[in-house]
């Protein structure tokens, strides 16, 4: 019988991007895109926009921007802030 050294929770899995700050801003901000129809929907291949979905996406990067601000890396700093301010123009564009 193989022995299962995992934990269950597929760190096992290859292929996978490393999970940190940078993975974890991109990932909530395509899910923005999503929610504003400037993307598909991975599981269902279809565009539609549901802005309350996307507003609620970019209030949560702004509280992460407050909440972590002195201790991200300029980098960092800089990706969140950039991609707040894209979503949030998206956002505006798409609300009127």
């Amino acid at each position: 019988m193989a022995e299962n050294t995992g934990c269950g929770c597929g760190e096992h899995l290859t292929g996978l991007p490393e999970i940190d700050f940078s993975t974890f801003v991109l990932s909530l901000s395509s899910s923005a895109l999503v929610h504003l129809g400037e993307a598909p929907d991975p599981s269902t291949g279809k565009t539609a926009c549901e802005p309350h979905l996307a507003k609620q996406v970019i209030d949560i990067l702004g509280m992460l921007q407050q909440k972590t601000e002195k201790g991200l890396s300029d980098e960092e700093r800089k990706l969140l802030c950039e991609m707040l301010y894209t979503l949030r123009m998206k956002y505006v564009k798409q609300v009127g």
